[in-house]
């Protein structure tokens, strides 16, 4: 079987899109694919390179030059990229092996969490979405609370709360659960309590009030002002005014924003005691690594927190030093 790397990014690219990931997703998927193939052409002058011809060495050197002006995350991500298209390659029979095994990668520890500061930021967003909601051209408070109190209270990154239909809540009242598509297509079930359901029902309340009708199951759970599903833009736009109303917005870290949310979530699962493996699979991590980041984080704060006990100065002046 024969076929140019153009081909078969495409066939692969097909691949991945019927396991329904993100949008944002995809176009990664094939901004990572086309950067490094564009490389390949210019080392060696075939813009229809057959995938037969790409060797270890080629590799290294087109993942040399792309790794040359971007950071160790951007590459790494792509590496990953092309080891899951050389994987569907083999299963394919159009190469006999991955090569990827010997094309080197950057060695990165987890990034470190980015939750919001301050120990009352994530009732003080919740309570600003309540009341100063109502200040809007065309409020919904009770949309707006849900959807905070969804990603402060369960975890879930941006793109799965949007990607969220109506069906994904399960479960008798008491003992209601959200179904999670995460990344790569891998599914997780997240408890949610009674409070929390509560303010979502009463969302769902408000929405059949604003536009009438029953809600399908597969219809978007999350919607904006025009009952059409909320978008990324959207949601970004409503975390940030409310960060802005509530005067905390100083309290979230440099690229953060909605994520924040995700962060204080795992942030405190740590701090009451979950260890890593409760985290990552709440939180739908494929290494725990990233879970543990959590608890090492929390474990810094106390000790910071310990340190800054007033007592401590008086030890200092009681204890003799040499």
């Amino acid at each position: 079987m024969t076929g140019s790397v153009a081909h078969w990014i495409e066939s692969y690219l097909e691949h991945v899109q019927a396991r329904k990931l993100a949008a944002n997703s995809l176009r990664a998927y094939r901004r990572d694919l086309e950067s490094v193939a564009g490389e390949l052409a210019e080392l060696t002058g075939d813009s229809g390179l057959p995938v037969a011809d790409l060797d270890p060495a080629v590799l290294r050197s087109a993942f040399a030059r792309f790794a040359a002006s971007r950071s160790a995350a951007t590459v790494t991500r792509a590496w990953s990229t092309w080891n899951g298209l050389f994987g569907f390659l083999v299963v394919e029979g159009a190469v006999a092996g991955n090569p990827m095994q010997v094309v080197p990668r950057p060695r990165s520890a987890p990034p470190a969490p980015k939750p919001l500061q301050g120990e009352d930021t994530p009732e003080r967003l919740l309570r600003t979405a309540a009341s100063d909601g109502r200040k809007a051209r065309n409020p919904w408070p009770e949309r707006d609370v849900a959807v905070l109190a969804t990603l402060l209270c369960t975890g879930v990154r941006s793109a799965e709360l949007l990607a969220l239909p109506v069906s994904a809540l399960a479960g008798r009242v008491g003992d209601r659960r959200i179904q999670v598509r995460g990344k790569g297509g891998k599914n997780r079930s997240i408890p949610i309590e009674d409070d929390l359901d509560e303010l979502i029902q009463r969302y769902l309340t408000t929405r059949r009030a604003r536009f009438g009708g029953r809600l399908p199951g597969d219809a978007a759970l999350w919607v904006d002002h025009r009952g059409e599903p909320m978008r990324r833009g959207g949601l970004q736009y409503l975390v940030n005014r409310t960060l802005r109303a509530a005067g905390v917005s100083d309290r979230v870290q440099r690229g953060a924003m909605v994520h924040a949310l995700r962060h204080t979530f795992a942030t405190r699962l740590a701090e009451d005691g979950a260890n890593a493996a409760e985290i990552a699979k709440l939180l739908g991590h494929a290494s725990m690594n990233s879970s543990q980041s959590y608890i090492d984080v929390t474990a810094r704060e106390q000790r910071l927190s310990v340190r800054a006990n007033r007592t401590l100065r008086v030890l200092g002046e009681l204890s003799p030093r040499g």
